[in-house]
């Protein structure tokens, strides 16, 4: 099939900028990796338009339970794995995957998660205070109810990027000497009470604050900094590398990582020496990322925020690049304990 396919109508969601994925790397072929599984939006599209092998890799065990009415069609084909996409470089040798053709990142939530109140995730349902992908570790109430008050306004500014966070997490600390704080109501009421009514169309006053506990408990950005090195590692030469992001921290960290992979970084400047270029272990496939045509927006609403980033692997020999450079932010959550 080419690179025009597209789900079947029992896909349960629309998968971000799936069609220009698919032509950008049509004809689709060979061995691929699905590193952020979720509903299998990416990886049915790929096998149905082509590849010979999916080897999909997802944290939370319950995707692989929904897989089941439809994975069986695949046969041998598709590979299920359980484990995180920062370790795809060893869960695909393990496999017997290696090397690849192509891997596939969807970074961040799924749409299934937010809709589970039961999973904590979202601000536009009450339920347990929770977030964790894998259903295990540190949790979203874990930290705003044991976190100094420092700490959470670091991770809330840092990881959210939300400018009033030093009053949001007095307000957390305030709150939480009275009764701990449990549920996404509590928390969402504590961060509405710190900040001005949203104007018309504005995003949700909590929006920034749950997205930052949600990237902190589930360690997505150092998740994406080692599933880019693992990428990088299990990629055949002319393999594929595509990555979807949603804000800006993300997609700051794969633009800077391909960029400087391609020996497109910064060559130094009069205050600092020019660094020793490497040879490039990608060629970028565009200079800037893909966006959602309004078509594809007014369809599908996630895709107003995505962006989209595809680089081809070169035959130099693999590396790793540290995350301090790409711009990680310095949390360290084992404070929280």
């Amino acid at each position: 099939m080419s690179g025009s396919a597209t789900l079947s109508s029992a896909a349960p969601h629309i998968p971000v900028l799936l069609q220009p994925i698919l032509d950008a790397i049509e004809p689709v072929s060979g061995r691929w990796l699905d590193g952020t599984f979720g509903a299998g939006g990416y990886t049915r599209a790929l096998l149905d338009a082509g590849a010979s092998h999916v080897y999909a890799i997802d944290r939370d065990p319950e995707v692989f339970e929904r897989a089941k009415t439809w994975a069986a069609d695949y046969g041998d084909r598709l590979i299920l794995i359980a484990g995180e996409f920062g370790n795809l470089d060893s869960l695909a040798e393990a496999a017997g995957a290696t090397p690849l053709d192509g891997v596939v990142l969807d970074i961040g939530v799924s749409s299934m998660q937010i809709d589970q109140a039961d999973r904590g995730f979202s601000f536009m349902q009450d339920g347990p205070l929770d977030m964790r992908m894998s259903q295990s570790g540190i949790s979203a109430a874990d930290i705003v109810n044991k976190a100094d008050e420092a700490d959470i306004a670091d991770l809330l500014y840092q990881y959210g990027e939300e400018r009033k966070s030093r009053r949001i997490a007095h307000n957390i600390v305030a709150a939480r000497a009275l009764a701990p704080i449990t549920t996404t109501a509590q928390l969402t009421a504590i961060i509405e009470k710190s900040l001005p009514r949203p104007k018309p169309k504005q995003a949700h006053p909590a929006t920034r604050s749950f997205q930052a506990l949600r990237i902190a408990v589930n360690d997505e950005l150092g998740q994406l900094v080692d599933g880019l090195n693992a990428a990088e590692a299990v990629l055949a030469p002319g393999g594929i590398l595509a990555v979807v992001t949603f804000h800006s921290l993300e997609d700051r960290i794969v633009k800077r990582f391909l960029q400087n992979r391609a020996g497109a970084g910064p060559r130094g400047s009069r205050y600092a020496p020019e660094q020793e270029q490497e040879e490039p272990r990608f060629e970028l496939m565009g200079r800037k990322a893909r966006t959602g045509t309004p078509e594809e927006i007014d369809a599908n609403p996630r895709a107003r925020s995505a962006k989209l980033r595809i680089a081809r692997r070169t035959n130099a020999p693999a590396g790793v690049t540290d995350g301090r450079g790409l711009g990680l932010p310095n949390f360290d959550l084992e404070r929280v304990n």
